[in-house]
Order: C-alpha cells, then structure tokens, then sequence
C-alpha cells in the first residue's frame, strides 16, 4: 500500500488545489456544512440543493466531476486515486456536501456495469453534471438486513410494469428526480434470483413520500409508498430476475463510500476535550489516543481499497472490513462526546460546533445500519474473507 503521492500524484494534487483556489473560498475552522441537520423542506434544505447543484455544474464544466467515470459518459478517466487526491482538496475549501452520492457513487456504478446504451446515455450526463438527483429503493420495514426478502411486487402490464410496496430509510427521496428500485418479479420463494432492478421516475403518479423524524431532530430519511406506480420496460436494468447483481454492485459501491466518507473528526472530538478542560485526565487521554489511533485504521483502510482500484481490482468483502470498522469507531466516539461533556451532554446547547458532535452521538445509527448491519458485515468477513461455515438459516 503506498501513502506517498507519486510525482504524476503530485502534479495532480497541484492542478486541483489551482483549480479549487481559483473557484472556490477557502474553508474556515468550523465551517463544514453540517448537512446531516438540515431538515426536510426547510429553506435551509432548499439552499443545500440548490448549492449543491450549481457547484456540481461548475466541477462538470471544469472536467472535474466523475473523475474515475469514462470520458463516454462525460467523466475525467482518471484513476480512484485522483478522486481521493481531488477530494481532500476540496475539503479544505467552503463549499456544498453533496446531494449526489446516490446516483454519482452508487446508481451510475450500476448504470455502467449493467445498464443498457440508451440507459447510459439517457441518465448518466444528467447525472454526472447535477440536473437529476437519485435516491436508493431497496430497505423495506420488512426486508434491511435480509434485503432478499423483500415484497415490494412489479407486475408486467404490456410494456409497463405496475409496482406496489413500501420503502423506508430513503435518503433525499423528498427532493430526488429519480430512484433505483428493487422489486420482487419472481416468486417469494425465489428470494434474490426473483428481484429486479428498475430506474424510477420519483415524481410518477402513486409515490407518496414522507420524511422520518429522526432522533437528532432531522428528518434527513423518508418512507416511500408505492400504488399502481407505473414504470416503463425500458428501464428495467440488466435481465428480469437478474437485479440481484446490480444490487450486489451499488451495495459494495455504498459501503465502500461510507467507509470512504467517514471522515477525520479527531479533531473537533480534541477541541471539545480542549474546551471542558479534559485533557490533563489520564482516562480521557487514552480515549482520545484510542479514538485517534481508530480512525486512523479506518483511514488506512480506505487506502488499502483504494490502492485495489488503482491496480484495477473492483472492491470486495474487504469493504466490509473498512465499513464495520468505521461503524465501531463511530460507536466509541460518541461515548466520548457525551463522557467529555458530562452532566452538560445532556443540554441542547446553542453553539454550532457542539451542536455538530452531539449530533453524531445521537445519529451514529444511521451509518452503522446503512450499507448492511454490523452483524452483516460481520458475516461478510467470516464467510466470504475467513471461510467460515455460513449461519442457519431462519
């Protein structure tokens, strides 16, 4: 694994940070928009979107939106190490998080992999450049962890499919121009060799989205109900019944980005130590170095996929590794928000910056579910890196 950047690395770690200064405000201390407090169809919800589209606009226009993305479809053809060069430069300016991890880092993967030509040309530009937004169908109250359980029904209807079910935990449904779907064209019994993968137009007649309050207060997720929406055969990604491998390649893609977005929050958890004078406390010392040390590991984790890609290999079960360890640190980390603050970690406070680490003690479930559970990733990691005897089934 290799952590320095070659002199092409280099050369390209510099034709960014020119282009970025050039573009766009550096970023202040504190200044990281927290857009995981933004509430569904606040006005404050409203300016993330559109700054999100318009800086995307600008990156597409600069040539440097989809760095890995093939030039066909409108991307740079760089490699996954120019992307993570690019992106740790963009952290240090101010600008949006992106609205567009669904589609650019998860749908279009799946687009491309095994999408027909006319989907690929139809979706992938408007994608790419931050004219569609798209958002992921697949967890259902019924169907999370065991998603080839799922019941949401597609029926053909001469050359339209008619879907009827219920999604949950849907990440910017409300403000999404299309979603990928899974449904159930096969039978119950035949459980992922009966799912299909379909691009859904979010404003079809029958889809009746509502936000989900979480427990920061947010309502970042949504449940979507779906009545005799009627989708086109056109869009039907890759064969009938054959969904499954397009879901198998937008979750590595998911996990590996949870992973990969996880973060360096060492620092704000060391100011918030700073402030309440917690520091000289041995016990609080070596959580603060064990947190460290933790998403350091993540970090080095991220690498190691990362340099896979960068030799042409796709992400595998190693992915799995990254995201459980990220979820565990996750865990740890806000214990130790609360533990800092003591009595007053149980206060709302006003000041923006505790507002932010309170927010991730409280919303760590999110990350720690999405892209499959602990206990899956664990699993993962027995069965398919350690050859262990797969669990009995239910």
């Amino acid at each position: 694994m290799d952590f320095n950047d070659t002199p092409e690395e280099a050369a390209f770690r510099a034709e960014a940070r020119t282009w970025l200064a050039a573009h766009a405000a550096p970023r202040t201390t504190g200044s990281a928009p927290p857009a995981t407090l933004t509430d569904a169809f606040s006005a404050e919800e409203t300016d993330h979107v559109r700054r999100s589209k318009a800086w995307q606009a600008t990156l597409y226009d600069g040539g440097w939106a989809g760095i890995t993305w093939p030039k066909e479809y409108g991307g740079r053809g760089g490699t996954t190490i120019e992307a993570v060069i690019f992106a740790e430069e963009q952290s240090h300016f101010d600008v949006p998080g992106s609205i567009f991890t669904q589609g650019i880092g998860m749908g279009g993967p799946a687009l491309m992999a095994h999408g027909s030509e006319d989907q690929k040309d139809r979706y992938l530009a408007p994608m790419l450049r931050g004219d569609e937004v798209w958002c992921q169908l697949f967890s259902e109250p019924g169907a999370g962890s065991d998603l080839a359980s799922l019941t949401t029904r597609a029926e053909l209807d001469g050359d339209t499919w008619i879907v009827n079910g219920q999604k949950v935990w849907t990440s910017s449904a409300h403000y999404s121009d299309f979603g990928i779907l899974l449904a159930r064209t096969g039978e119950p019994a035949d459980r992922s060799r009966g799912i299909s993968y379909f691009l859904l137009d979010m404003r079809s007649l029958g889809v009746d989205i509502r936000p989900l309050r979480q427990m920061t207060g947010s309502a970042h997720f949504n449940e979507v109900f779906l009545t005799d929406v009627a989708i086109p055969a056109a869009n039907l990604v890759g064969r009938l019944n054959g969904g499954w491998a397009a879901a198998m390649t937008t979750l590595t893609s998911e996990r590996t980005l949870i992973s990969a977005l996880g973060g360096d929050r060492f620092p704000r958890l060391l100011e918030l130590a700073q402030a309440h004078a917690r520091t000289a406390d041995p016990r609080v010392r070596q959580s603060l170095a064990q947190s460290y040390i933790g998403f350091q590991l993540v970090k080095y984790l991220g690498w190691r996929q990362l340099t896979a890609l960068s030799q042409g290999r796709e992400p595998g079960p190693e992915s799995s590794i990254a995201k459980l360890a990220l979820s565990v640190r996750l865990g740890e980390m806000g214990d130790l928000i609360m533990a800092l603050q003591g009595p007053a970690g149980t206060l709302i406070s006003a000041e923006p910056q505790v507002m932010y680490l309170d927010s991730l003690f409280v919303g760590q479930w999110s990350s720690r579910f999405g892209g499959g559970t602990e206990q899956v990733q664990r699993n993962i990691i027995a069965e398919r890196i350690l050859g262990l005897p797969r669990d009995p089934a239910v």
